[in-house]
């Protein structure tokens, strides 16, 4: 299974919640990293995404998308047709 889409999540975040919903209900694949207890994985994110902090951020592939308003923009665009699983 290729889950070339990554979201970096904490659980008790709405924000992820809305985009993990939306991949979902489009039904694209991704790899969850939850970075609530994993400071690692927190300083992954923080690099990979250019010095943001909050969650969601997500990727496809090595590109960086964005938060969750950023996907959400990119569906309406119809940009999401390029997530290929």
């Amino acid at each position: 299974m290729n889950k070339n889409v990554t979201i970096y999540t904490s659980s008790l975040c709405g924000f992820c919640y809305r985009a993990k919903s939306l991949l979902n209900k489009k039904n694209i694949l991704y790899k969850e990293i939850d970075i609530d207890l994993n400071q690692e994985k927190r300083s992954e994110m923080v690099k990979r995404s250019n010095g943001r902090t909050s969650v969601p951020q997500i990727f496809y592939k090595n590109y960086h998308i964005g938060g969750c308003d950023d996907l959400f923009k990119l569906a309406a665009e119809n940009g999401l047709k390029v997530f290929d699983n």
